[in-house]
């Protein structure tokens, strides 16, 4: 499974769930997650998303750490079946 398709997955579902799903870039700054969720009521949360069976590269676990520590929500998507249950847990902060 292809990241691009899990991509448009997640952006698919995030809208059904009337959130929004935007590409992340933070120019300067490599390793930063792909997406950031947005839903109601302010909660946030980060996906890096990869092909299946990809783990993230040494710079982005870096960045993920980071985020963590200061108390956001990150997650790792390879595979279009994990997506409903991460937005549960997200919808569910």
């Amino acid at each position: 499974m292809s990241e691009r398709a899990v991509e448009q997955k997640l952006v698919s579902e995030v809208k059904k769930r009337g959130g929004l799903c935007w590409k992340f870039v933070s120019p300067g700054i490599v390793g930063v997650p792909d997406r950031i969720l947005l839903f109601k009521g302010g909660v946030i949360a980060f996906v890096e998303l990869k092909d299946k069976g990809r783990k993230p590269r040494p710079i982005q676990v870096k960045r993920i750490e980071l985020l963590k520590k200061l108390g956001f929500k990150v997650y790792v998507i390879d595979d279009k079946e994990m997506i409903g249950g991460v937005l549960d847990e997200i919808q569910s902060t």
